[in-house]
C-alpha cells in the first residue's frame, strides 16, 4: 500500500553544505603546509624576491655612500662640507631608499598571498 506523499516530506532547515571540490584541485597553501616539493618551490620563489630587493638595496646603498671617503679625502680642509653631505644629503636619497624597499617586500608578499590563497 503506498504512503500518503505528504507524510513523506522532510523539511531541511539546516545551512546548505558546500560541495566538495574535484579532488585534482591544486590548493598551493595545503602544498606549503605540507612542505611538498612545490609548497617549497613557492616559498623559495618568495625569499628570493625579497633577496634580490635586499640586495639591490644594499647596491645602491654602497654607491651611494662608498665614493664619500674618498671625495673627503680629496677635499681635506672641508669639514663644514663633511658635516653637510653626511647630516643633510644622504639624508633623503637614505629615506627615499628605505621606503622603495619597504613598498617592494610588502608587493612581494602582496603577490606571493594572492598567489597562495584559496579563490
Amino acid at each position: 500500500m503506498p504512503q500518503d506523499p505528504a507524510e513523506r516530506r522532510v523539511t531541511v532547515t539546516g545551512p546548505p553544505r558546500r560541495a566538495r571540490r574535484a579532488s585534482g584541485y591544486y590548493r598551493p597553501r595545503t602544498e606549503i603546509d605540507e612542505q611538498t616539493t612545490l609548497g617549497h618551490t613557492y616559498v623559495r620563489s618568495l625569499m628570493r624576491s625579497q633577496l634580490r630587493a635586499g640586495l639591490t638595496a644594499l647596491a645602491v646603498l654602497g654607491l651611494l655612500i662608498g665614493p664619500l671617503p674618498l671625495l673627503f679625502a680629496a677635499l681635506p680642509d672641508a669639514r663644514g662640507l663633511e658635516w653637510g653631505v653626511l647630516g643633510f644629503g644622504l639624508y633623503a636619497p637614505l629615506v627615499l631608499l628605505a621606503r622603495w624597499y619597504v613598498r617592494r617586500a610588502e608587493r612581494n608578499e602582496r603577490d606571493f598571498v594572492r598567489l597562495v590563497e584559496d579563490r
